[in-house]
């Protein structure tokens, strides 16, 4: 650590490294004083806490029984937190319990079902029965579409692409992914209007690789491990030292 002499106060140095151990201690939130005016502003917190620090023992306050019972109290929290981590710091993750985990909820992991479809959209039910006719007695769906829809999609024979679940309004969506490939839908009212779907394609989703959500998965087990722990400790410690509620 630098410990270029950044300022004195009452004789006593505040060096660079005190600036950058200050930084440290707020974590992401010191990324955004770390600039000339940032680290700046952090010099004058510490020139300040250096005065008060002096004042304080100038004045004796460590011996005043109300700084003793806060003192009391950190020192009880520190110690508190000393132990848990003492309890839990040397849990960890196996691999196999990630392998494990992974196989037991790889169809939750992929990136779902999708399907590909095109529409018919106007204005009334009577226009897509009118429209359904049409193509039943031959005329196609993309031509259909061209000339008579009212979605930008027409310009592409009605065709919506590829989507999944979530990205259509709901009645639109649960028509799609009920019907069979190459099935043309009756009219399905929705708040833009009515539609007539056909269903060009369906996709199973593809579960996701185990090296993309291995990370994930190691944080959500080591929570798990280190709750197991802390509760296996506790129950351990009531033995030792019996709880009585009243």
């Amino acid at each position: 650590m630098d410990t270029k002499v950044l300022a004195a106060v009452g004789g006593q140095s505040i060096t660079e490294a005190d600036v950058e151990q200050f930084l440290a201690a707020l974590g992401q939130r010191g990324d955004t004083y770390r600039n000339p005016e940032g680290k700046a502003a952090i010099l004058e917190e510490l020139i300040n806490r250096k005065l008060f620090l002096m004042e304080a023992q100038r004045n004796l306050f460590e011996a005043e029984a109300a700084f003793k019972a806060q003192m009391k109290q950190a020192k009880e929290s520190l110690l508190v937190n000393y132990a848990i981590e003492k309890a839990i710091g040397s849990v960890k993750v196996k691999d196999e319990e990630i392998i494990s985990f992974y196989e037991e909820n790889k169809d939750k992991m992929g990136g779902g079902d999708t399907v590909n479809a095109s529409h018919i959209l106007v204005e009334t039910e009577e226009e897509a029965l009118r429209i359904l006719d049409e193509i039943k007695a031959g005329l196609s769906f993309e031509d259909a579409a061209k000339k008579y829809s009212s979605c930008p999609s027409k310009e592409q024979g009605g065709n919506l692409g590829d989507f999944g679940h979530g990205q259509m309004v709901p009645e639109f969506e649960q028509a799609a992914f009920a019907m069979e490939v190459g099935e043309l839908s009756t009219p399905v009212k929705t708040q833009f209007g009515y539609h007539l779907i056909r269903l060009n394609g369906k996709k199973a989703g593809e579960p996701t690789p185990l090296s993309e959500v291995r990370d994930r998965i190691e944080a959500e087990l080591l929570r798990r491990n280190q709750q197991n722990a802390y509760q296996s400790k506790v129950n351990q410690l009531k033995i030792l030292f019996p709880v009585d509620k009243y």
